[in-house]
């Protein structure tokens, strides 16, 4: 910035130019960082509210699974409405992106609890995330799972060398092994940990199966051109694929239930408390027994 200062009296040139020091870039640059920080830490320590609506009394609690699951919304809804009341506990759904933002979200508090996942998935969840402070709080329905095919009526139909999809993900790839030799068609290492096997544990396959490891969408696309697969009813729902094309589907076991998973953090916080109890109330499983938006999707336990 300058400024102009009139020269003495009988100075010919009239005016002097100055010009106003200025402060070093590196401290200008200084000072704004250190007012920047200072208003985060406001914002974060003082500025606002940072409690948990987990331990604030008459907050709503979010219950998350991921964007586009029709029946777990369905169901979440249904706790919303006609169950959470009882409890004098406000609960309401919200649709995250992907495993890890919702897993985030629970264990930081910002969400109460997700039911999106059995215990196996939460496991790889936290060995990836060991940040993650979760757990399983109870189970809450049993995902409809099984065998299928366009082809055949029957797994002892399938054919030597029959190429079988399984889950490209290790913890439903487990599950998929496991269905399988409850169908009679491979055999897996009776040492072998079943909740986490690989391909690697079979030690018997009769029918010389061939598999073909597939993502959720594109396992229930890819159908009729493969012999079987093992996957979610919802997926094959969704893709237009009758259930009658299901052609084994055994009760899933307990390691493959659906959880109420919650933030290890507020697990013993009122509302907390009361959530689970909501979850464990008799409504819930009558709900899934009965109702046709989640009819072969959510099983009852």
């Amino acid at each position: 910035m300058t400024t102009t200062t009139p020269r003495p009296t009988g100075d010919p040139g009239g005016f002097d130019i100055k010009t106003r020091k200025r402060l070093p870039l590196f401290i200008a640059i200084g000072v704004i960082v250190v007012v920047v920080l200072a208003f985060a830490g406001w914002r974060f320590w003082g500025g606002s509210d940072s409690k948990s609506p987990n331990e604030t009394a008459g907050a709503t609690l979010e219950i998350a699974t991921a964007e586009g699951n029709a029946a777990e919304e369905a169901l979440v809804n249904f706790i919303a409405e006609k169950v959470a009341p009882n409890y004098d506990l406000k609960i309401k759904f919200k649709g995250l992106a992907d495993s890890t933002t919702i897993n985030r979200a629970v264990s930081d508090g910002e969400i109460a609890g997700t039911i999106y996942q059995h215990k196996l998935w939460l496991g790889q969840v936290l060995e990836a995330n060991p940040d993650f402070k979760e757990e399983a709080a109870t189970p809450v329905f049993r995902w409809g799972f099984g065998i299928w095919s366009d082809k055949y009526a029957d797994p002892a139909q399938l054919p030597d060398g029959a190429t079988v999809s399984l889950y490209s993900d290790p913890a439903n790839e487990a599950q998929g092994l496991w269905l399988l030799e409850r169908a009679g068609l491979i055999g897996l290492n009776p040492t072998a940990d079943k909740w986490k096997a690989t391909q690697k544990d079979i030690v018997s396959n009769p029918k010389n199966l061939q598999f073909k490891l597939l993502d959720f969408a594109a396992q229930s696309r890819a159908l009729p051109d493969l012999d079987a697969a093992v996957g979610y009813t919802e997926y094959y729902l969704a893709a237009g694929i009758d259930v009658t094309k299901q052609m084994f589907a055994p009760p899933a076991p307990d390691e493959f239930a659906g959880q109420l998973t919650i933030g290890s953090k507020w697990k013993d916080t009122e509302n907390i408390k009361k959530l689970i109890e909501v979850f464990k109330d008799p409504a819930v499983q009558e709900y899934l027994a009965t109702d046709p938006q989640v009819k072969n999707i959510l099983l009852p336990i």
